[in-house]
């Protein structure tokens, strides 16, 4: 790479130093991309670079100081649609509790660490199948192609799945992918690839998502089921006439009155209860993915 051009991204990066992990990657991986293409396209090259050239495009492009800024307002209006606002009223500690069915940040997060039971059985299946022909086919004259093929996914997969935590979770995620050098051998593309600790990141979040997608998937699946059930107790015995408790195959237990207000104020509370713990398991996860998807150049 042109010394000029990493100098740039070096400046670039310790202009934007303090904002977020997210914003300082997608100004990094679209500045690359620009200056290398725009470098390509007016006929210079990297390995004899024209230093008046470069300097011609970097001005056209902006200043570091500049290009800093102005990822910095933009971020001020895109940030994501579900990203929690504090508002400057004051709520009780019972409007808070109650009003979490109106909080979408709630309902986002529910939607998806119940979608994560697929999507992380999918990206372990994925990585661990990669993994495993990776290393088999290692000495392979095919092995090689395969291996950056699987890594090539990964970095796929890691940007789609960090499109799904920032609409549904409301956490800042990578927009742009990181630029790989189309003038690099393809044999140092893989080898950049396997000796980025962010690949190897992705992998590691990609496998963790199996067990975690499943934990979410079964406790919130229990959860909102029991409290739909409660909640539906009056209408299953007294309309449709189908007791809630089941003693033996032919013993059923039909509630009273006041035993079917109890199990509806329950299955409301056991609600209310489920969507708050779905709100603090998506901020956690989404703390997840940003440690273990999000870098910087």
């Amino acid at each position: 790479m042109s010394e000029l051009i990493e100098n740039y991204l070096t400046e670039l990066k310790h202009e934007l130093s303090g904002s977020d992990a997210a914003i300082i990657q997608d100004a990094l991986a679209d500045a690359e991309e620009h200056l290398r293409n725009a470098l390509e396209f007016a006929g210079g090259t990297e390995k004899e670079p024209d230093e008046e050239l470069i300097q011609s495009i970097i001005s056209k492009y902006g200043s570091p100081q500049e290009i800093a800024q102005a990822y910095r307002e933009i971020e001020a209006y895109t940030k994501p649609v579900l990203v929690e606002r504090r508002m400057g009223e004051k709520k009780s500690s019972i409007q808070r509790f109650v009003g979490v069915l109106a909080d979408s940040h709630a309902w986002g997060a529910l939607l998806y660490l119940t979608l994560s039971g697929i999507t992380g059985v999918l990206y372990f299946t994925w990585a661990v199948s990669g993994l495993a022909i990776s290393l088999g086919m290692m000495l392979l004259v095919i092995g090689l192609p395969f291996t950056a093929l699987f890594l090539l996914s990964v970095r796929s997969i890691a940007l789609m799945e960090g499109r799904m935590v920032e609409a549904l979770l409301g956490v800042r995620m990578p927009r742009r992918p990181v630029f790989t050098n189309r003038e690099a051998g393809r044999w140092e593309q893989v080898k950049v690839m396997m000796l980025e600790k962010r690949t190897w990141l992705a992998v590691l979040y990609m496998i963790l998502q199996a067990p975690l997608g499943i934990l979410y998937f079964g406790l919130f699946f229990t959860l909102i089921s029991s409290a739909v059930l409660f909640i539906a107790s009056p209408v299953l015995e007294l309309v449709i006439t189908e007791p809630i408790i089941r003693l033996g195959p032919d013993v059923f237990y039909y509630l009273q009155g006041w035993q079917m207000v109890l199990l509806v104020v329950a299955g409301f509370l056991l609600l209310l209860g489920s969507m708050h713990l779905a709100k603090l398991l998506g901020r956690w996860h989404g703390a997840l993915a940003r440690g273990l998807l999000v870098g910087t150049l």
